[in-house]
Parts: structure tokens; sequence; C-alpha cells
């Protein structure tokens, strides 16, 4: 068994997911074989070669562990006797055995974050096999009305008695509404954040988070300590709250919602998508009735339909998503790549990165973070002064 300071220094260095850093566990390398190649720059490493190019001497993790600790949170990897593995093989095996009979060529149609955690981070109970063997995910706004509490009231009610745990994102609107729910009706609830282990997002959940923590459920991140919740770790964390539950809510959402996206995970890794309709006039349900239209989420009323449709798989757990709800802008156009560029620069006029310094952030090459720099000074978005780069004046500041 590999050491857990070998787990934690690849968490710190090795931004997941990356199907390069599995391919080598899979291939039968260890995590210590596998930290060391990195710290050596050894020539087996393949693509985590340039992966990691960037943040290999980031070697802390005693520091990482430590500081984890003093925040209340323990490392699972997958040699842990709590490692969700029969949840993760039922989402990410799937969706790539999928993928590969869909292929065309050699190129599978999966997307580029279909790729198992390495490991996780967890507050509070580390049996994480257990939590997620039942669970439902609900997700929705941040701007959530009342018809739209209302109803995430009556559903993680019913869900508690039907002894369901509650996923969700932690985030303010339907993601409190739900976590607060469960914990009042005496259930289990989980928060899957996109921040790093000890980074409390949004602060005005700290409360809330420790009674979860305290009360039988857990806060979980696959980010190290430090980590700041960036746009597109709330991307890639929604992939990991849809694998690791069976089914999804989607409460209230207006068309440009996050937890749309969640639903696009929940179809990648076949599990069940759900939707509340809400009112017709309004668009603050325009994405949940448009989902019900579209034959992307089956309508439900009540917690015991979103039971009746969970219990022919045999276990009830569904997924749950933080939401970003954002105005369309610029940054909505933007690449994965580049919007993990663009989130690791300051505002404008707060002080520039260096290319190097980004690259660091970012986790990226120096000559890939470059392009990206450049691509994004092109669109207006970033600005260069002399060495340094920041944000444009005012561009991509969230609704």
């Amino acid at each position: 068994m590999s050491s857990l300071e070998s787990w934690a220094y690849l968490n710190r260095v090795v931004e997941g997911p990356n199907r390069h850093l599995l391919a080598l566990l899979d291939a039968g390398r260890d995590a210590d074989e596998i930290a060391h190649g990195i710290r050596t720059r050894a020539s087996w490493l393949g693509g985590l070669g340039p992966a990691t190019e960037s943040r290999y001497t980031w070697d802390q993790p005693s520091e990482d562990l430590a500081a984890a600790e003093r925040e209340g949170f323990v490392l699972l990897t997958p040699e842990s006797e709590h490692w969700p593995r029969d949840e993760i093989a039922a989402s990410f095996d799937v969706a790539r055995a999928k993928a590969m009979r869909e292929a065309v060529g050699n190129r599978l149609s999966l997307p580029p974050d279909a790729y198992a955690p390495h490991a996780l981070w967890v507050r509070g109970n580390e049996s994480l096999a257990q939590l997620f063997a039942s669970a439902v995910g609900i997700v929705g706004t941040r701007a959530a009305s009342a018809y739209g509490r209302h109803a995430t009231t009556d559903l993680c009610k019913g869900l508690a008695r039907h002894q369901h745990t509650i996923v969700s994102g932690g985030a303010l609107g339907i993601d409190t509404v739900a976590h607060s729910t469960a914990l009042d009706a005496g259930g289990t609830t989980v928060v899957v954040a996109a921040c790093g282990a000890g980074q409390v997002y949004p602060r005005r959940n700290e409360q809330l988070f420790a009674r979860v923590a305290s009360e039988g459920g857990a806060i979980v991140t696959e980010y190290p300590p430090g980590m700041t919740p960036d746009r597109h770790r709330f991307l890639t964390r929604n992939r990991l709250v849809a694998a690791l539950t069976q089914g999804t809510i989607v409460v209230e959402a207006a068309f440009r919602s996050g937890a749309l996206n969640t639903l696009k995970w929940v179809e990648v890794f076949n599990r069940v998508g759900m939707a509340v309709p809400g009112p017709i006039l309004g668009p603050g349900s325009l994405g949940t009735n448009l989902a019900i239209r579209d034959e992307r989420a089956a309508m439900v009323l009540s917690a015991d339909d979103a039971h009746e449709k969970l219990s022919p798989i045999g276990t009830s757990d569904v997924d749950g998503q933080l939401e970003l709800d954002y105005a369309a802008n610029a940054i909505q156009q933007l690449s994965r790549n580049e919007l993990r560029v663009y989130d690791s620069l300051p505002l404008a006029d707060t002080g520039g990165l260096e290319a190097g310094d980004v690259a660091q952030a970012c986790g990226f090459t120096i000559g890939l973070t470059v392009h990206l720099l450049m691509d994004l000074n092109k669109k207006g978005m970033v600005i260069r002064k002399g060495q340094l780069w920041e944000r444009a004046d005012g561009a991509g500041i969230p609704a």
C-alpha cells in the first residue's frame, strides 16, 4: 500500500481528474512510484509529464495533510476502506464502456473530465461508500423563489423519510434549503465542494457545513488545502456529484443554470435525471421545464415520485451539485482550458502575474499557458503589462 504522503503529493500536483495518472495506476504502478517519477521527471510518465511540469516542485504533502487535519479533513484514496469504489465504477466505467462502443475509429466521445477522482478530502463521516449507497442529489438556482424553496423543502423531507442521503453543492439558494431540510428532518446530507479542504465557500454557510459534518454527513472535495473556488472547479465538481449518485433532481433552474450542466453529466453516466416543473410565465423555471419537454429529465411532483424512479435501480443514489447562475457574457464562450487560465489571473489593477506563475496556478505547461494567454488577449479578456498578465478591466466579473 502506498504512503498517504504520496497520494497527497499527487493530489497537489495533478489537478484532477487526469486520465494519464489513472492509466498508470491501472497499469500497476502505485502512488509511491508515480510520485517519485514525477519528482524525478521519469521518462515513462507519458502525458503526466507535461501535466505536472508547472507544479511538480509543489512538494508539500506533510503540510497539506497537517493543514487538512486542523480543519477536520482526512484524505481518502482508492486504497482506503471507505472509498466509494462501487459508485465510481458504476459511473465512470459504464461511461467509458459506452463511449468505447460508440467510438469513431480510435476516438472516444467522452468529455475531457469524464474520469474518476484519484483522491477525496473528507470532513465528517468518512464512510463514503455507505453515504452514497442511497443518495439523491438536489440541485438548482442560487436565486431561489418561494416556490423553489417550498418544493425543495417538501422533496427533501420526503426523501429523508425514504432514507436517501441528500447530496448538493452547499451554495446559497436551493442547495442550502436541501442541506438544512435534510438535517432538520433527521436525515443525512453531503456537501460536494469545489474548493480546497478547509476552505469555506460560501462563507455564510460555515455553520451549516459544521452541522453537516457533525450530524452524520460529510463535506467532500477533490481539492487540497488552499485551492480557491474558481469557475472551472465548479464545472469539474459537477461531474463528481453526478457520478457518486444514481440520479439528480433539478428543482428550479433558469435557462443558463449550472444545475443543467450537472444534468448533462447525469446523461453521461447513465444516471436518472429528474426535474420539478415550474411556472411558465417567468424565466426561473425555464431550464427545468425545457429539460422535461425535451425528455432530458423525468418530471417529478413529489418525493414518492423520485423514490419510485430510483427504486428499480436497486439503490437510491442521485447527484447533487453547486449552481452557477451567471448572465450570458464572454466567459461562457471560453474553452475549458481558457477558463482555467482566466480564473488563475488576478483582477484588473490588482497586480499581475508572470506567465510562469500563471502556469503553476492553472496546472498547464508554460508553453500552453502562453498560447492561451495570447488567445485571451486577442479576445479582450486579459491584458499584458510588461511581463505581467491580468484580467481586462470589467471582463468576466460574475453577475
